[in-house]
């Protein structure tokens, strides 16, 4: 499949050299990410004022025109090449290509014009099923001189939207903000995040760890915790330990993960007559917002249970579902994935994937939609579930994703955000109060977003 970008090394055609019939093509795999670059490299259409646009983003404006500039590209990189200069033309935009479809663009040389040297192209972007999207004509002067040009490779952009976490950090702002035990904030970073979730008006925050080692840090970074109440406790344990009683004392409604492991932090919350456990069963929901998806994707469990069993993948399934719909997903799509699409007796996954989709169709799993085993692919690609044959309600739109174990999950979230550009929000769910698991290298804008999803499970009261 062709990127969108020029050949290593292209052939330029003078006038002279071109005949009548010669076509170029190139296929392309359409993302949301080819919108978003469009849009930022003709200045940003969000920089208009509102009453000069219809909608935000704008699609009658952003894709038409992008879908003209794949001809351009056609027309500068392979046909005639660069150096070429496009005099007029005449495009029509018949429907808008599909996020996650394949692009299928052409030019045909129809006409050469001896008098002014310039040639007509016959342009036709199709998407995968054939139908047309773009159909028309453009005239262009060919290069004075024809060589072979070395082009160097196109550098990656990345535009790094995350709308819909910044979504849900606005829309728990808008209520009092919930007294938080933020567990050893003992550097920089976990300090930083409390505070600035106290400030967009999500938490109230009390720093539980050594207080000598907090005012230090502060001290050091120039971070003010004057308004802060400060709880001392020597070490993670003890600092853990005493996060719990404060929730069982009514202190506090959220507990957050400062500079300790994450097993240090939830061992008092999961003991069995102290701790804070609930008829429904602890599990970990990273909530993610990845640029090129056009919505949020939960991927659940990556950080509390190693290697699930099949009842235990039901309540994580269960609680997964419950937080999609707080977060405004009605009937949630659950992939229950595996490394390949066919249930297989040697790939214990996709035994559990069939088994988990046969106990939703029985009301034992309800709130959504479930189909699985999917591979990863099959799962957020609607054309890749397409080419398997596979239809159903879930596959290439999964709102959840389900994986089969700890290290999977985690490996997903971790590749999602730092090769794709993803946000990711994480917290505990199945506790009595909602737990905000942060990592060292979470961005401050991930940081604040797990306060917010945290924020909005304790004020629903739909998860103790």
């Amino acid at each position: 499949m062709n990127a969108i970008s020029p050949d290593n090394s292209s052939h330029i055609r003078t006038f002279e050299t071109l005949k009548v019939g010669e076509t170029a093509r190139l296929s392309h795999v359409v993302a949301q990410r080819d919108f978003d670059l469009f849009e930022a490299a003709i200045g940003g259409l969000r920089d208009i004022p509102v009453h000069l646009r219809a909608s935000e983003p704008d699609p009658t404006l952003v894709q038409p025109n992008w879908v003209a500039g794949i001809v351009s590209v056609l027309i500068g990189t392979k046909l005639p090449g660069p150096g070429s200069s496009i005099l007029r033309q005449d495009l029509h935009f018949i429907s808008p290509p599909e996020i996650a479809g394949i692009i299928n663009a052409s030019i045909t040389l129809s006409s050469r014009n001896e008098a002014t040297t310039s040639i007509t192209f016959e342009c036709l972007c199709t998407d995968q099923n054939d139908l047309t999207i773009l159909t028309g004509s453009v005239e262009v002067l060919p290069p004075k001189v024809g060589f072979l040009q070395s082009t160097t490779a196109v550098p990656r952009i990345r535009v790094e939207r995350h709308d819909r976490l910044r979504s849900i950090i606005a829309r728990a702002g808008n209520d009092s903000p919930v007294p938080t035990a933020v567990v050893m904030p003992v550097d920089a970073a976990a300090l930083h995040g409390a505070l600035d979730a106290s400030r967009a008006g999500l938490i109230v925050p009390i720093l539980i760890g050594p207080t000598d080692i907090i005012g230090s840090i502060a001290k050091l970074g120039n971070i003010d915790i004057s308004n802060c109440r400060l709880v001392d406790a020597q070490n993670g344990a003890a600092a853990a330990a005493r996060a719990v009683e404060m929730v069982h004392a009514g202190e506090v409604g959220l507990i957050m993960k400062g500079d300790l492991h994450t097993d240090v932090l939830m061992h008092p919350v999961i003991a069995s007559t102290t701790g804070l456990r609930t008829t429904r069963r602890i599990s970990h929901v990273f909530v993610i917002d990845v640029p090129d998806y056009e919505r949020l994707l939960l991927v659940t469990d990556a950080a509390i249970n190693i290697i699930p069993t099949l009842v235990e993948k039901v309540d994580i399934v269960q609680n997964a579902i419950h937080l999609a719909h707080l977060l405004g997903v009605a009937m949630p799509r659950v992939a229950i994935l595996s490394a390949v699409e066919l249930v297989n007796d040697r790939i214990p996954s996709t035994l559990d994937a069939a088994a988990l989709c046969k106990m939703a169709d029985r009301g034992q799993i309800t709130g959504g939609p479930l189909d699985g085993p999917l591979a990863f692919d099959n799962a957020i690609n609607e054309a890749a579930a397409r080419e398997k044959g596979i239809v159903s309600p879930v596959a290439g739109r999964a709102d959840i994703v389900v994986v089969p174990d700890l290290e999977a999950g985690n490996m997903l979230a971790k590749q999602l955000t730092f090769l794709a550009g993803a946000e990711a929000a994480g917290v505990v769910i199945g506790a009595s109060v909602p737990i905000i698991l942060t990592s060292r290298a979470d961005s401050a804008g991930a940081r604040l977003a797990s306060c917010a999803v945290a924020v909005l499970m304790a004020r629903s009261g739909a998860f103790t």
